[in-house]
């Protein structure tokens, strides 16, 4: 089959992290032609949320990780650091950030025009559309397509190892550190525990979490500038 004459890709887009207060944020993107559509079905790959979120779920979500990548065209995740998140985040950015790894995603699979291309998230990626005309922007996108589903994995499973990093890092000093990063109980016993010892929130914190994801968009509580505070916790 000629280059042009080729099957149409169908390139799942998803993110993982976007709303936790530890850690980075990652983005994936997977392309697929038809048997990799069946390789994936075959695999049982399916939203990366639906196996949970203890070690059985990351070692399952692992293994389907390393499958993904051996039966797709084409595969591409991103982390995206604190810093950078909080530096978007606190201008009203941090959905133009996203769109904008979304599209050096696609840039980097080669992505034309003819593609069908699924991204999760119909507000957030609706933008791309100008520049990809195949371009779908759903919610629930994983159900939508078997490839979002795989980038979803992908994304959450580059998350998981990034948390794990997070977990190990401070395991010594103040035990194990569940809650996924998530600003819950155990994160916040983690949080408080490292304010009381250091004065001020770990690195891996996000300053931003809470401020507008883009401009226009109440805010939850803050401190000043837009920045999360020690009272906020």
């Amino acid at each position: 089959m000629s280059g042009n004459e080729r099957a149409q890709r169908v390139i799942g887009v998803d993110e993982a992290g976007r709303g936790p207060i530890l850690g980075p944020m990652a983005l994936a993107a997977v392309a697929v032609d038809p048997e990799g559509v069946d390789a994936l079905v075959r695999l049982g790959v399916a939203d990366s949320k639906r196996f949970g979120a203890g070690a059985k779920a990351q070692a399952l979500r692992a293994e389907l990780a390393a499958a993904i990548e051996e039966c797709v065209l084409e595969a591409r995740c991103v982390l995206v650091t604190v810093p950078a998140i909080d530096a978007r985040t606190l201008r009203g950015e941090l959905n133009h950030l996203e769109r904008e790894i979304a599209a050096d995603l696609l840039q980097a699979i080669a992505a034309e025009h003819r593609d069908r291309i699924i991204c999760d998230g119909a507000r957030l990626f609706a933008p791309l559309r100008a520049r990809y005309r195949g371009l779908e922007a759903v919610d629930r996108g994983e159900s939508a397509h078997v490839a979002v589903a795989a980038a979803s994995i992908l994304a959450k499973h580059a998350r998981d190892q990034a948390f794990a990093a997070i977990a190990a890092r401070y395991e010594e000093e103040f035990g194990p550190l569940g809650g996924g990063g998530y600003l819950n109980a155990p994160t916040r016993r983690f949080l408080d525990a490292y304010v009381a010892r250091h004065g001020e929130l770990p690195p891996e914190a996000r300053r931003s979490w809470g401020a507008p994801k883009e401009e226009g968009v109440a805010a939850k509580k803050q401190g000043p500038a837009g920045q999360l505070s020690l009272g906020d916790l």
